[in-house]
């Protein structure tokens, strides 16, 4: 999933220049087609035989019930639907449709059985992954596998490994696996790496500003209006500051009734690092909280050099829930299976499911489908689906080429109209790029599409998929039966820009430029910002004992049908994102903004106050939980205690205690399995002992001591978070 969803940043004291953001998703399956590894090479250098003992990171999609989990996910999704927000736990998902357990083991069985290393099920049970040498690879797929330099500009010296002819999954795979992912390791071709004023795409872009139309005909500008506030070494720049945004779209009353995202759990999904410290300098400079950051490596033995990308999504995430509970960053590099591994590594972290993932990046369609395969991609979107069931929000941005998604190998879009996934994908809700216009209050005076060519090909994605039919949500608002993006847009344009402290090297400082305070934008700053956005909703929906919102695309164009709509969501109606003029000359025909939803701006920009409001009243409540304490006499001996659950609906539920040895001894927590009762109820669950906790109740017993036992009743959500709880009831344990 890889391009250019390319973050853009500004030396706006000479002129403005394009910081182009990350490729991912990048080129890595083969599914028995000669085709594939000619497309993969054909544009590149051959310098001999891949190396016998490199190594290969596989990924093979497994045959499950793609079908039914999707229908299942859209059913959770659908504000009409009597299942709304029913959602369930990951290996609840797993279980029901996931590959059977039968096809696990032959698969796994047989990659070990021809020598693969770390063979196992990802967790969504979609997906089998292992490593194998390059000799083990090639006899497996019967194919030879050579050594490359891609092709273009960017290649800077990069090689890659790919096929140099046709390869065939083993008879053994056929039954139970749909292809393999990662035989071509080759970053998409038309992936774009970090650019600065010093770089050779600076001259060009300047010399097609100086030949073309005048700047009025732009939509970025380079006086920052509004109020800006923080500290002088950034107020001084005339990138807009958080104060700013945060009002403009209408976070600030969350934020001051307390939602700053406590409880919260965010996911970026990343293939550059980030310095703690860029992040503690933007936080005190905006007297914002830091929340806790936990990097976690995907295929990686250390973590990545610090890059503009992810510096620019979490200073803009910290700007929009500085309470966070946690944010997750998922590091890989720009392969396929290791992007792919990003996307599932969220979902298997054990208690740490998040609420929100956001992933500022994407290649366009047609290179995902030629990079992964038509199989590969249903598996993806199965994983979105899945991500979707158990009630996460997958935000993608929409990319910085306008309507040509697709690029060149050095970076330049293709004259030809393209959308990017994985924005396009109807799991997705993808977020496309505007600039706006703010009165001293930072109250929003105008807003139009992003474009800023010609002087940059640049401009917020969006346009109508080729691969992904129209989904219901967007019956009504779509003319075309295909999946149109973006379904919503927010700032993005580099002029002014978004205020962010970076000290990479390369992206950020260098080229003559030493300030680390610096002016990025691009819709991979817009996704963060929602991405924030709806974790303060999730939050306020949990404080008034409501559901998260999950997949937020049917709830935003359901509202944007109703006469919440203006309170919700403010209509883009200027400007268009087509890059055609620039590229070719001639318009490519795709896209204008105009009243109501369009795919240069989607629904238009989001109020978040107002979302939370209408929220409130259509996401159902959490359902109620009671509990009572069966007679258990001897819980020591039995290794256990019992508790006697019920809710009032669809729930999942547990317990827990909190046993206590003495009056001032710290409390010993232990906790249930979670358990789906589908129509409510009540179950007698077990609150098992292990064997540390008997061994310290028996030594306190046998000296007399007083042991209570403190049960609580909840109701979890699907990432185990306590949604609901009962009072405490206590139970003396005797023995």
């Amino acid at each position: 999933m890889g391009n250019s969803s390319r973050g853009v940043t500004g030396s706006l004291g000479r002129v403005r220049a394009v910081m182009v953001g990350m490729c991912v998703l990048c080129a890595g399956a083969l599914w028995a087609s000669p085709a594939l590894a000619a497309s993969s090479t054909e544009r590149s250098t051959w310098l001999g035989s891949a190396p016998t003992n490199g190594k290969l990171s596989l990924s093979f999609p497994l045959k499950a019930d793609l079908a039914g989990l999707t229908r299942f996910a859209h059913e959770v999704s659908d504000p009409h639907s009597s299942q709304y927000a029913q959602y369930e736990s990951i290996a609840n998902l797993a279980r029901r449709f996931g590959a059977p357990a039968a096809e696990r083991s032959r698969v796994t069985s047989y990659l070990k059985s021809v020598g693969a290393t770390g063979v196992k099920v990802d967790v969504t049970g979609l997906f089998a992954d292992a490593t194998m040498n390059v000799t083990q690879a090639q006899r497996l797929f019967g194919t030879t596998l050579g050594s490359f330099r891609p092709a273009g500009e960017q290649a800077r010296g990069a090689t890659f490994m790919a096929p140099v002819n046709g390869a065939r999954l083993p008879a053994a795979l056929r039954r139970d696996v749909t292809g393999v992912v990662g035989l071509d390791t080759q970053p998409l071709f038309g992936s774009a790496t970090p650019e600065t004023p010093g770089n050779a795409a600076w001259p060009h872009a300047a010399a097609a500003r100086a030949t073309s139309v005048s700047k009025d005909d732009e939509s970025g500008y380079l006086q920052r209006t509004g109020t800006a506030a923080g500290c002088a070494a950034a107020v001084s720049q005339p990138g807009f500051t958080p104060n700013q945004y945060l009002t403009a779209y209408n976070y600030s009353p969350l934020q001051q009734a307390g939602f700053q995202g406590q409880g919260e759990r965010v996911a970026l999904i990343e293939i550059d690092g980030f310095r703690y410290s860029d992040l503690r300098n933007f936080s005190k400079c905006f007297g914002l909280a830091t929340p806790a950051i936990n990097g976690f490596g995907v295929g990686l033995k250390k973590p990545l050099a610090p890059g503009g990308e992810s510096t620019l999504d979490l200073e803009v995430l910290d700007a929009a829930a500085p309470k966070l509970k946690a944010v997750d960053v998922y590091e890989s590099r720009p392969s396929a299976v290791d992007v792919l591994h990003s996307l599932t590594a969220p979902l298997s972290n054990r208690g740490s499911k998040p609420d929100v993932i956001s992933a500022s990046l994407g290649s366009c369609e047609e290179a995902t489908e030629l990079t992964i395969g038509r199989n590969g991609l249903r598996s993806v979107e199965g994983a979105l689906a899945l991500a979707a069931a158990s009630g996460i929000s997958v935000l993608a941005s929409s990319g910085d080429d306008g309507s040509s998604a697709c690029l060149t190998p050095g970076g330049r879009p293709l004259p030809g109209l393209a959308v990017s996934y994985p924005a396009s994908s109807p799991f997705v809700t993808g977020v496309g790029g505007t600039n706006v216009t703010l009165n001293a209050a930072n109250q929003m005076v105008s807003q139009e599409v992003w474009n800023d060519s010609p002087l940059v090909f640049a401009s917020g994605g969006g346009g109508l998929s080729a691969l992904f039919h129209r989904p219901t949500y967007q019956n009504g608002f779509v003319a075309a039966t295909r999946r149109a993006v973006p379904d919503v847009a927010m700032l993005a344009d580099v002029a002014p820009g978004y205020e962010i402290y970076c000290t990479a090297r390369g992206d950020c400082i260098g080229q003559g430029h030493t300030d680390p305070w610096t002016q990025v934008g691009g819709t991979s700053a817009a996704a963060p910002l929602l991405a924030g956005g709806l974790a303060l909703v999730d939050q306020a929906l949990r404080h008034a004992h409501r559901q998260d919102i999950g997949l937020a695309n049917p709830l935003l164009y359901g509202i944007a049908a109703s006469s919440a709509g203006p309170n919700v969501l403010s209509d883009v109606v200027a400007n268009n994102n087509d890059l055609g003029q620039s590229l070719q000359g001639k318009a490519l025909g795709c896209c204008t903004a105009g009243p109501g939803f369009d795919e240069a701006s989607g629904l238009g920009s989001v109020n978040l106050a107002g979302l939370a409001f209408a929220a409130g009243g259509l996401v159902p409540p959490i359902v109620n939980v009671g509990l009572s304490l069966p007679a258990q006499r001897h819980p020591v001996a039995a290794e256990h205690l019992l508790a006697r659950v019920s809710c009032s609906g669809r729930c999942l539920m547990g317990a827990f205690a909190r046993l206590r040895i003495g009056r001032s001894g710290k409390p010993i927590t232990k906790s249930s399995h979670v358990y789906l009762l589908r129509k409510g109820g009540r179950k007698t669950i077990k609150i098992a002992l292990d064997r540390k906790t008997l061994g310290t109740l028996r030594s306190g017993l046998a000296r007399g001591r007083r042991i209570t036992a403190t049960v609580y009743g909840t109701i979890v959500d699907p990432g185990g978070n306590v949604e609901a709880r009962t009072p405490g009831e206590d139970l003396r344990i005797r023995g």
